[in-house]
C-alpha cells in the first residue's frame, strides 16, 4: 500500500565541499494488522512530507525494499504470533542496499513494575534502535524526524562518499590515506600499480612496517614529520620503494587533515613519478606486468606487416574487457564534456575529443568503455612515444633511445663543449670539373651505376678523395632538372655544392659528406618509385633532394645530448630543442645566400622561395628523432591505411592513379611523404646491401664511442653507457637500433613506395647481426678462423 500525503520536497545537504540535494524520505511500515500505532506512523509520515508503503508480509517486506530501497523501514516487533520481526530484519539487511537504511524497532511498551529489556539483541538483529509502543501522530512524527536529520542525514553524507572513492579510484595520481599514527587505511589503484603490492597487503599495516629505500638522505623522514605534525602541508621528492625491491623516485604531496577536536586525524598523500628514465621503465614494466598481464594485444591487420616487436599495445577487445562500474562511466564522461563544452577555442584535439565524447552518449557499455580509454590516451602530453617494456629494458636499445630521442640531461657543465663553425668557402686540392662531361672517367663509370640501389657509396667516397657529394649531386641533380626549375646556371649549382660539402667534416667518422651523399642517392632512389613521384610535384622533388644534401652540414659529429649537457653555444641558442636540425638549416640557408656565385635561390620569384624554403626546413627537422614514432604513426594513419582501403575499392580497376590523385589534392598528405622519405633516406644503412651496412655500422659506432671518450675526458654525463669502445657490443646495437627503429618505419615505407630489394636486404642484414650476437661476437664480423 502507497502513501499519497502532502507533496514531498527535496533537501540541500553540506558535506565539505560538496552540495547535495537529498530526495523525498521514504518510508516502509511493516505491521501484519492495521492498527492505531500503524495508522500513527502512516499520518506521521504524510505530515512530515515522506513518502510511505506498508507491507503486511516478510516476503512482501523485502520485495518492496528492493524495489524502493526506503531510508526508514519501521517494523512491528510487538507480536511474534503474524511473523518474526528479527528475522524480517536479518533477510533486509542481508541486501546491498540496507547498508545505508535505519530499522527502527516498535516494541511493547512496559510496565512501571517491569524491568527494561536489553536492547542489544536488536542491535545485534540489525535493528539500529527501538521505539517504544505509542500511537501518539505527534510521537511517531517526532521520532520520524530526529531519525530523518539524525542518522538517515549521516547516512545519505556516507552515501555521497561513494562518488569521492569512485573519483580516488579512476584519479592516475597514486593516493594513500593513513591514520593519525600512520596506519594505512586507503590506497587507489594508481597506488597499487606503482608501488606493486595488492591494497589487501596494505590496509591496517603502519607505514614503518614497509620496505624503505636507502636511497633518501638520513634526516628526510624527520623534516616531513617535523612539518605534517604541525598541520603543515609537506611537498618534495622522495624515494619509495616497490615490493619488487626497485627504489622509485617520487614527487609526493602529503596534507594533514584536521578532524575531530581540532585535531589531526588523517594524512593524504598525492605521489606521482618523478621525470626520469628508470621511473619511466619501472612504471612501464609494472603497467605491463601487473594490469595487462591477461589482455595480450592483437597487432591490427594492415596491407603492410606490423611487426611491432617492442611495443605494448592495447586494442578495442582488450579493453572492452576490462570490467567496470557504470555510474562511474556516467560521472566521468559527463564531468570530460563539461569541461570540453566551457572551452571557447576549439583547438582540432578538442573537437576529437567532442566527437568521441558524444558517440559515448548513446553507446553500449562496452563501447564507451573503450572510448573512456581512448580518451585518457588522447589526453596524454606525449602521444605517439612508446614507453619501453620489458624486453627493451636491454641496455643498448634504452642508451639508444636516451641519446637519439631526448635533448640530453639538461645538466650544464662548468666544461662548455666548444662548437667550431667550419664555414670554410675554400675549395679543396681536387679540382672540380667545369662541366658535367669533365668528370674523370674512373668517377663517370661508377656513376653510371648510381640509380641502383646497390649503389656503392664506399668506392665513389674513395675515387673523389672523401668528396663524393659534389659528383654525386651534378649527376643526381641534373637527373631530376633542377638547375631549370630553380632557374640558376650549372656553374651556380656547383659553387653551391662546393660550398656545401666543404662545411661537412671530413673527419668525422659517420656524419660526413659520404654519409649526405648517401641520403641523397636514397632520396633520389625513392623519388625515382612510381607511387612517390605520383604523389609529389616538381617543387617537392627539389625540397627533397636539397633536403637531403643539407640535412646535416657542420655535423660535429656528437649528439643533440650531448651539446645540450655540455651547455654548447648552440644548445643554448636553440633552447636545447632540435639542436643540430635547426643549425643545419640555418647554416645552409646562410652559406647558399652569403655569396651570389652559389646563391641557387637568386633568380625564383619570392613565392617559390618562401614555400621551397619552408618544405626544405620542414624536412631536415624531420630527421630529428625525438619526433620519430609522432611521424611514423601520422604516415600510417593517413596514408597507409587510407591507402590500403582505396586499393581495395580499386583493385579491380587494376590502378593506383586514383589514389596518388587523392593525395595531391591533399598538401598535409604531401608533407607526411616527404618526412618518411627523408627519415627513411637518413637511416637507411640497415637497408644497404650487406657490406655497405657492415661499413656504415662501424662508422656509427665510433663516432658513439669517441662521443662516449669526450664525455668521460671532460666529466660530462655519458648518454649511451654501453657505448665504450672497451665492452660494447656492435651486433646487439645493431639489433636494438633495427627492433626499435627501423622495421616499422620501413614496413609502413614499403608499403607505400613498394621496396622489395630493401626488404630483403633488412631481413639479411638483420640475420647477420643476429648470428654474430648468439655467437657472443662483438665486433663487425666473426673473426677470420670462425669464417669456415
Amino acid at each position: 500500500m502507497n502513501g499519497t500525503g502532502r507533496k514531498a520536497s527535496t533537501t540541500e545537504v553540506q558535506i565539505g565541499p560538496m552540495r547535495l540535494t537529498q530526495d523525498p524520505i521514504q518510508v516502509l511500515l511493516i505491521f501484519a494488522k492495521e492498527d492505531n500505532q500503524s495508522d500513527g506512523f502512516w499520518w506521521a509520515c504524510d505530515r512530515a512530507g515522506y513518502r510511505c508503503n506498508i507491507a503486511r508480509t516478510p516476503e512482501s517486506a523485502l520485495e518492496c525494499f528492493l524495489d524502493k530501497h526506503q531510508e526508514i523501514i519501521v517494523i512491528d516487533h510487538r507480536n511474534s504470533r503474524y511473523f518474526d520481526a528479527e528475522d524480517i530484519c536479518r533477510s533486509i539487511r542481508a541486501t546491498k542496499p540496507s547498508e545505508h537504511t535505519v530499522i527502527l524497532a516498535v516494541v511493547p511498551r512496559t510496565s512501571a513494575d517491569q524491568e527494561e529489556t536489553s536492547v542489544l539483541p536488536l542491535l545485534n538483529a540489525g535493528f539500529d534502535r527501538q521505539f517504544m509502543e505509542n500511537s501518539s501522530i505527534t510521537a511517531c512524527y517526532n521520532e520520524l524526524v530526529q531519525i530523518e536529520h539524525g542518522e538517515v542525514r549521516s547516512q545519505f553524507k556516507l552515501r555521497a562518499c561513494n562518488a569521492v572513492f569512485t573519483a580516488l579510484d579512476h584519479c592516475q595520481e597514486a593516493i594513500e590515506i593513513t591514520s593519525e599514527d600512520h596506519v594505512i587505511q586507503y590506497v587507489n589503484p594508481a597506488f597499487e600499480r606503482m608501488m606493486g603490492y595488492h591494497k589487501g597487503e596494505l590496509i591496517g599495516k603502519e607505514l614503518t612496517e614497509l620496505p624503505k629505500s636507502d636511497k633518501n638522505c638520513a634526516d628526510l623522514l624527520d623534516t616531513i614529520n617535523t612539518f605534517i605534525k604541525k598541520g603543515k602541508e609537506w611537498q618534495g621528492v622522495y624515494y619509495a620503494r616497490r615490493k619488487s625491491g626497485d627504489s622509485i623516485q617520487q614527487h609526493v604531496k602529503i596534507t594533514p587533515v584536521i578532524g575531530q577536536g581540532g585535531k589531526i586525524r588523517h594524512f593524504v598523500s598525492l605521489k606521482r613519478l618523478h621525470c626520469t628514465n628508470e621511473n619511466n621503465k619501472q612504471l612501464y614494466k609494472s603497467h605491463r606486468d601487473e594490469k595487462y598481464t591477461e589482455d595480450n594485444s592483437q597487432s591490427e591487420s594492415h596491407s603492410f606487416k606490423c611487426k611491432n616487436r617492442r611495443k605494448d599495445s592495447t586494442d578495442v577487445k582488450s579493453i572492452t574487457s576490462q570490467t567496470s562500474d557504470a555510474p562511474s562511466l556516467q560521472t566521468r564522461r559527463y564531468s570530460s564534456m563539461a569541461r570540453i563544452h566551457s572551452m571557447t577555442i576549439e583547438a582540432p584535439i578538442t573537437k576529437v575529443i567532442n566527437i568521441i565524447n558524444a558517440a559515448q552518449e548513446n553507446s553500449p557499455i562496452t563501447v564507451a568503455e573503450a572510448l573512456d580509454r581512448v580518451l585518457e590516451i588522447l589526453r596524454t602530453t606525449e602521444l605517439y612515444s612508446p614507453q619501453l617494456g620489458t624486453k627493451d629494458e636491454d641496455p643498448h636499445t634504452s642508451d639508444l633511445v636516451g641519446g637519439l630521442m631526448t635533448d640530453g640531461l639538461r645538466r650544464l657543465s662548468g666544461n662548455e663543449y666548444v662548437f667550431s663553425k667550419n664555414m670554410n668557402l675554400s675549395h679543396s686540392h681536387l679540382s672540380v670539373p667545369n662541366t658535367i662531361n669533365d668528370v674523370p672517367p674512373c668517377i663517370t663509370q661508377l656513376l653510371d651505376n648510381e640509380e641502383s640501389w646497390d649503389f656503392n657509396i664506399f668506392e665513389l667516397e674513395a675515387v673523389t678523395n672523401k668528396r663524393p657529394l659534389v659528383y654525386l649531386g651534378l649527376k643526381v641533380f641534373a637527373r631530376f632538372g633542377v638547375s631549370e626549375f630553380l632557374n640558376c646556371s650549372e656553374a651556380t649549382l656547383r659553387a653551391w655544392l662546393q660550398v656545401i660539402e666543404a662545411n661537412y667534416h671530413s673527419s668525422n667518422s659517420y656524419h660526413n659528406s659520404t654519409h649526405a651523399a648517401d641520403v641523397l642517392h636514397a632520396t633520389a632512389f625513392f623519388l625515382g618509385k612510381e607511387r612517390v613521384k605520383g604523389s609529389l610535384d616538381h617543387l617537392d622533388e627539389v625540397a627533397a633532394l636539397i633536403a637531403a644534401t643539407i640535412h646535416d652540414v657542420d655535423h660535429p659529429g656528437r649528439t643533440n645530448s650531448f651539446l645540450c649537457n655540455a651547455g654548447s653555444e648552440l644548445a643554448v641558442l636553440y633552447n636545447d630543442t632540435a639542436v643540430l636540425e635547426s643549425h643545419h638549416t640555418a647554416l645552409a640557408f646562410q652559406l647558399t645566400t652569403k655569396e651570389s656565385k652559389c646563391n641557387i635561390f637568386k633568380n625564383i620569384d619570392r613565392n617559390h622561395y618562401r614555400t621551397l624554403r619552408q618544405a626544405i626546413i620542414d624536412m631536415v627537422l624531420a630527421t630529428e628523432m625525438t619526433k620519430h614514432f609522432e611521424h611514423v604513426n601520422k604516415f600510417v594513419n593517413s596514408i597507409n591505411k587510407p591507402m590500403a582501403s582505396e586499393e581495395t575499392s580499386l583493385h579491380s580497376e587494376g590502378s593506383d592513379c586514383e589514389c596518388t590523385a587523392n593525395i595531391k589534392n591533399f598538401p598535409d598528405n604531401q608533407t607526411l611523404i616527404k618526412r618518411m622519405m627523408i627519415k627513411c633516406a637518413d637511416v637507411a644503412n640497415p637497408c644497404r646491401p650487406l657490406e655497405l651496412c657492415i661499413e656504415w655500422a662501424g662508422r656509427i659506432s665510433e663516432e658513439y664511442f669517441a662521443q662516449t671518450d669526450e664525455e668521460k675526458r671532460q666529466g660530462l654525463p655519458v648518454v649511451m653507457p654501453v657505448f665504450d669502445r672497451n665492452t660494447c657490443s656492435i651486433p646487439k646495437s645493431q639489433i636494438s637500433f633495427i627492433d626499435y627503429f627501423i622495421t616499422d618505419m620501413f614496413d609502413a615505407w614499403d608499403a607505400f613506395a613498394h621496396l622489395p630489394v630493401l626488404m630483403q636486404h633488412l631481413a639479411n642484414n638483420y640475420k647477420h647481426w643476429k648470428t654474430l650476437d648468439e655467437l657472443k661476437c662483438k665486433s663487425l664480423r666473426l673473426p677470420p678462423e670462425n669464417n669456415n
